[in-house]
């Protein structure tokens, strides 16, 4: 394969989140890895790699480039994990990436309400677990954001004296356990509405400091804002019920299909195949993951014309 094939294959990668992966000319997977703007990153891979000797020799080995575009940064931070534990490339060196696997528990007990983040989700009366997520620190600092705005571990009735005075000062009691629980439930089931009033009211705080010249205070309602976005997004190639499918998208000659085991999407295939062979592939796919083959089909062929 000509290098200017896989260059044009770059350039025709979007400008957008995603998981992609490097094949030599035998088809063997050399290397899979994560972007936040696919073609910039993997654009990156030819530039100067004279720092990075292992992975110049592997750039030139590459004969075709294959992507899958992801909802939002952490869906494609969770593709790679999955990609990478269930097979990892020999240019790959650290599987599953860095982040930890949390969940964040909504405790709405009387006694103790609000919200914990925890590494495995157990069954405990009272309580609705959401997740997963990858990133202990950001699903924590998420969570600071979530208390900033609905402080419902302020409304519980086990509160020591110091926490009786900051309920007092914030305003809350137990009358308002039942409101500010479905407010943050809102958010982290990702209604629309909640996520961009509680986006709005963190903005506004963090304007309101950095008037006042706090600017510590920004930082951290900053940080918050960040996390906030990261644990909200879109993300659906990782979730708690554990199904299996096969879902397929097919454009113009090239049939792609994801394989979700255990509620896990661990790897994707793809292959010339005629639209009569297709059909039952996408018949079988359920419509809710329509856009999302479609579109990555449309991808897969369009990166297959450049280097076939």
């Amino acid at each position: 394969m000509e290098a200017g094939g896989v260059r044009a294959a770059v350039r025709a990668l979007p400008r957008e989140p995603g998981v992609y992966r490097f094949r030599d000319g035998r088809g063997r997977v050399l290397y899979a890895g994560r972007a936040v703007e696919l073609r910039r990153r993997v654009g990156s891979y030819w530039r100067d790699l004279g720092d990075r000797p292992h992975l110049a020799r592997m750039v030139r080995a590459v004969a075709r480039i294959e992507a899958v575009v992801c909802e939002s940064e952490h869906e494609a931070a969770w593709l790679e994990r999955n990609v990478l534990e269930h097979r990892m490339p020999p240019a790959n060196r650290v599987p599953g990436g860095l982040e930890s696997p949390v969940h964040i528990r909504l405790d709405l007990s009387a006694a103790a309400p609000g919200l914990k983040v925890a590494h495995v989700p157990t069954p405990r009366r009272e309580t609705v677990w959401f997740g997963p997520y990858l990133g202990g620190q950001r699903a924590r600092t998420a969570v600071a954001a979530l208390h900033r705005a609905f402080p419902l571990h302020y409304t519980g009735t086990g509160l020591t004296v110091a926490e009786r005075e900051m309920a007092q000062a914030r305003g809350v009691g137990p009358g308002q356990r039942a409101d500010l629980a479905l407010a943050v439930r809102a958010v982290l089931e990702r209604e629309p509405g909640a996520v961009a009033a509680l986006r709005a009211e963190l903005i506004r705080r963090r304007q309101a400091a950095s008037d006042e010249a706090a600017y510590e205070l920004a930082g951290r309602i900053q940080a918050e804002l960040e996390a906030l976005e990261w644990t909200v997004a879109p993300q659906r190639v990782t979730v708690s019920a554990a199904y299996d499918l096969d879902v397929s998208g097919w454009h113009e000659g090239v049939l792609v299909t994801f394989t979700i085991r255990g509620g896990r999407m661990l790897d994707w295939r793809q292959r010339a195949c005629s639209p009569r062979a297709a059909a039952p592939h996408l018949a079988a796919t359920p419509p809710e993951w329509h856009a999302f083959a479609a579109r990555n089909a449309a991808l897969a062929a369009t990166l297959a014309a450049h280097t076939a």
